[in-house]
């Protein structure tokens, strides 16, 4: 028994302590870092200026940063409904039987792995491009004059050219999610409701949905945690720096930490210590609020 426990600790130690390395010492540091002003992220703590919850509350009357956490709140809202309920449609038809399926999988996740970069790109010189692209067009052979003349990339439209860009990218991965989940899902199921007379319909609605909730709660937090971390399709679809349209918490914490735009003049990386604080609890109340409200412990598969 005693051989067993050393053994246990011999190779538990080495997995404990790049936890704490690369995990629990980052984290504890940046909440830390949050209550200090701080110029350089690298200072040592002599250098560190303690100022309490001054950074947080200096980011609360910041117009700029309400701003950029109204942009990522509409893009986890409206980008989040758009995205979760297509790729569900996706792979509620995928898993019907239709033929082709890894083909049509494969193109559907297709942009995944494309860089990010290389997609945006994409994007902004081929399908927004107001002298020869995609979308104009389009618009110009419908006979669509009006949506031809659209310039996509002004301010009125830019927000939403990018969600629809980002979305564009994301639905694939999602999209492989809802399908595992729904494959899990055994075929006597759907064989009983058949004879007992559900069409397709029903049985989606009445069994599959159900059995998706703790997939629908994997899905939300995956998608939550994405948004939050929304930076490279911000800055690809600015010009110079982040303007209102496309700026998020990432881009303005980013801009704190390592300077850049024009509004900000000083550096404080115990100010992007504290965007990152606020963010991480917004992902752990979502996914706090996604255990209460969804409650799957009483299915069965």
């Amino acid at each position: 028994m005693k051989k067993n426990k050393t053994m246990i600790v011999a190779f538990l130690t080495p997995a404990v302590v790049l936890f704490i390395c690369i995990f629990l010492y980052p984290i504890i540091r940046t909440v830390i870092m949050s209550f200090f002003k701080i110029e350089g992220v690298t200072d040592p703590m002599s250098a560190w200026s303690f100022v309490g919850i001054d950074n947080y509350v200096k980011l609360m009357n910041t117009s700029l940063f309400r701003t950029a956490f109204y942009n990522l709140f509409r893009i986890w809202l409206i980008g989040g409904i758009i995205v979760l309920l297509l790729s569900l449609l996706f792979a509620a038809i995928l898993s019907s039987g239709i033929r082709f399926k890894k083909l049509f999988r494969a193109i559907i996740y297709m942009p995944n792995i494309v860089s990010a970069v290389a997609l945006a790109t994409m994007w902004l010189q081929y399908v927004y491009s107001p002298q020869f692209g995609l979308l104009k067009n389009l618009f110009t052979k419908l006979g669509l004059d009006e949506l031809a003349k659209v310039q996509f990339l002004d301010n009125e439209h830019k927000f939403y050219a990018l969600l629809l860009a980002y979305c564009f990218g994301m639905v694939g991965y999602h999209m492989l999610i809802w399908l595992s989940g729904i494959e899990r899902i055994s075929p006597e199921f759907y064989e009983a409701a058949t004879i007992d007379g559900a069409n397709k319909v029903q049985q989606f609605r009445y069994m599959t949905l159900p059995l998706l909730k703790g997939v629908f709660k994997t899905n939300l937090t995956m998608w939550s945690v994405s948004s939050v971390g929304f930076f490279v399709w911000s800055q690809l679809f600015s010009t110079v720096t982040a303007d209102t349209q496309t700026i998020t918490p990432y881009v303005y914490m980013y801009m704190q930490i390592f300077g850049g735009g024009n509004t900000v003049t000083e550096r404080n990386s115990g100010l992007g210590a504290a965007i990152g604080v606020l963010l991480s609890l917004c992902v752990v109340l979502i996914f706090t609020v996604c255990n209460k409200l969804i409650k799957d412990d009483d299915l069965e598969f």
